[in-house]
Order: C-alpha cells, then structure tokens, then sequence
C-alpha cells in the first residue's frame, strides 16, 4: 500500500516536516509494511521556504526588523537570480509575544530590507509567500524600506504602520530603489479578501492579531484612506481586488506598488512540491494542519491537496488538531482531530504532547481505515 503524507505545519507547535513525521509514526503502527511518500505542505505562510527547500537552493539568513523593530536574522532561500521568501521569517505573528500584539503600531518594514538585501545579491525575481503575518500597515512598511517615502499634508514624513496612514497625504517615488523596475513579483497568497469593509484585513485577522473592535474600525478607516491616496500615484490600484487584503494589505502593496501577481500560495507551492506526481502512484493521501475549519477550503494547502487528490481520485484522510464546522466532507473521506479536552494552553502547544497526540490520532484514523477497508 502507498501512502503519501502531506502535512501543513501546525503554527506554534510542529513544522510541516515534524507533523510528517509524527503522521508516519501512527501510519506505521498500523500498517508497518505502508510504502510512504512523505511531502511538505504549505500556502504562503509560515513554512514556505522549509517546503520549497530544494538540494540546489542556498539559504541566506540577512539581518531585517521584526514587527516591533527589533532586529533579528531572517532566512530566505536563493537560487541564480531568483528569492523565495516568506513574510513570516520576519514579521510574522509567531515572533511577537500575546502581549506584544498591537497591529495599528507594527510594521512590514523588515520585509522590505529582506527583498533588498536579496536585490543586493543579483535577485530580480521573487516569490514571497504573505500569510501569518502580525502587520496590518497596508504594506507600507516594506515599501518605506525599498524607498517609497510616505507624507502629510506639510510634506513630513509618516512612521510606516497603521497608524499613520489616515494622515497621509502624498506618495514620493524620488528615492525608490532603481532596481526594483527590473524585479518581478509572485506573491503567495491564501486569502481573497479585499482591503477593507466586512471582509477585509482589518476586520477578519485584525483581531487575532490583536485588535479590539474600536482598533479594528480605525484600521479599516485609515486603510480606506491609505488606498484613496494610493490611487492618485498609481490609477491601477484596486483595493477590492481579491487578495488585496492579505496578510494586512501587503498583497494591495505589491499589485499596486511593484506590479506583483497574487498567486494561490497553495496551488504554487504544490506544483513545485512534487505532490502531483506522487498522487498518480498513492492509494491513499494523508494531510492535515492545526486547524481545520472553513478558510481550509478557501486557499489553504490541505483543502488545495484534497482536491488535487480528489481529482486523481485518491481518497483523502485530515488528520487535525482542532477540527470545526464539517464543512469539508466532500473532499475528505474522514476528519480526525486530535484530542486536547481537558487540556490547557500552555499543554496544548507543547511541542512533544503535540507530536505524540497526533501520531496517536493518525494511529486512530488507519485503524479505522483498514477496518473498513479489509
């Protein structure tokens, strides 16, 4: 029997490679003799670049700021002329403390000193996977660091976060990094939301970065500011353009700023994985992250390998940490969510507990796959 397993990363808790790993474990358990195909899963977010990493690829670690301006090594992978990036390794949510969480107040700047230290280094093609960011400044953090210099209504110039972006008055691109002109831009990205309004980055992820409902308002007010002002520089700029809002407005900067194309982050990180080609020998595929619920179908990695999977007509099994609503039974064949009743935070996100809850849950779900099978 082949099994190919395809894990996404559960955030905080166990990378896409180590929840590969503990999947294995109870997969053999049961079926000791399995022939497995082990791929690594991702949609943009945090785990991007571990997923894409390929033998030939060099990783770079440069010196860039962290959403609160703290300085840190982010590590981006290279290879020729092109960057492969994600958000995460520099302004992610992951790097800030639950106390620290403030998105009107940090920035993406960190970002932009990452894609010019890759310019530095010959890249002019890039793709940068956007999700599990802690920023919410429509981008203009990353952009103040390539040189677009953002200012009132008396020509000073604004600090790059949310904040300030509902003073803002004039874009100046006198001092835009030359190179930039000769760079292109594939930006992963899971989400279709727009810019702002119900649906949009301040009031979806704002609060789970850490918006109360007064912050959420004014980030979408000066966000709704931000993309009027944006479209007197640049008159192709369409905040309702799907993705614009993802990861806080970085992908409006990127379509709007750098002519940047928003990509599926899962469907590019698939083609390039390998899972197509070991779905035309697997009998049965084994995915799953954190949590599944009804973003899973809305871009996510498993959700896209599922029906991937689905199309070749391979069943699906999700093995979870937490599951939601069961929305998703038309693509997988069972749900399995690992069991954490009782527990509290801190046990939950123990990285060992963590490992062995999910190895004993995939243990679970092939016992009941091979009764019902046999």
């Amino acid at each position: 029997m082949k099994i190919l397993i395809a894990m996404n990363s559960f955030k905080g808790t166990l990378s896409s490679e180590e929840a590969g790993c503990a999947v294995r474990e109870g997969v053999l358990r049961v079926f000791p003799d399995a022939d497995i195909i082990e791929k690594k899963l991702a949609d943009g977010g945090e785990g991007t670049i571990n997923a894409l990493l390929e033998e030939d690829m060099r990783v770079v670690k440069t010196d860039a700021h962290d959403p609160l301006g703290r300085m840190i090594k982010a590590p981006y992978l290279l290879k020729n002329n092109t960057a492969i990036m994600e958000s995460a390794s520099t302004i992610g949510l992951y790097l800030l403390k639950k106390q620290e969480r403030s998105p009107e107040m940090v920035s993406t700047y960190g970002l932009g000193e990452m894609i010019l230290d890759a310019v530095s280094q010959g890249c002019r093609e890039f793709i940068i996977g956007i999700g599990g960011t802690a920023t919410n400044d429509g981008g203009a953090g990353m952009l103040r660091a390539l040189g677009f210099r953002f200012l009132d209504e008396d020509g000073r110039e604004l600090a790059p976060c949310c904040r300030e972006l509902g003073r803002l008055a004039m874009i100046d691109t006198s001092s835009v990094h030359p190179l930039l002109k000769e760079c292109t831009f594939r930006i992963a990205c899971d989400v279709n939301n727009p810019l702002c309004g119900e649906t949009g980055a301040s009031a979806v992820y704002g609060p789970q970065k850490g918006a109360d409902p007064a912050m959420v308002q004014r980030m979408d007010e000066a966000l709704a500011h931000y993309a009027e002002i944006v479209r007197e520089t640049f008159e192709t700029a369409d905040p309702q353009y799907p993705g614009s809002g993802a990861a806080g407005g970085l992908g409006f900067a990127f379509r709007s700023f750098l002519k940047g194309e928003l990509i599926p982050g899962a469907d590019l990180i698939l083609q390039r994985s390998g899972i197509p080609e070991a779905l035309e020998e697997a009998d049965l595929m084994i995915t799953g992250e954190g949590r599944l619920d009804k973003q899973t179908l809305m871009g996510k990695g498993p959700g896209a390998a599922a029906r991937m999977a689905a199309d070749k007509g391979v069943p699906v099994i999700a093995v979870c940490g937490r599951v939601d609503a069961p929305v998703y039974t038309e693509l997988f064949r069972a749900v399995y969510g690992t069991d954490t009743e009782g527990l509290t935070e801190e046990e939950i996100m123990n990285r060992d507990r963590a490992y062995a809850r999910l190895a004993d849950t995939a243990e679970e779900a092939l016992l009941e796959y091979r009764q019902e099978t046999e």
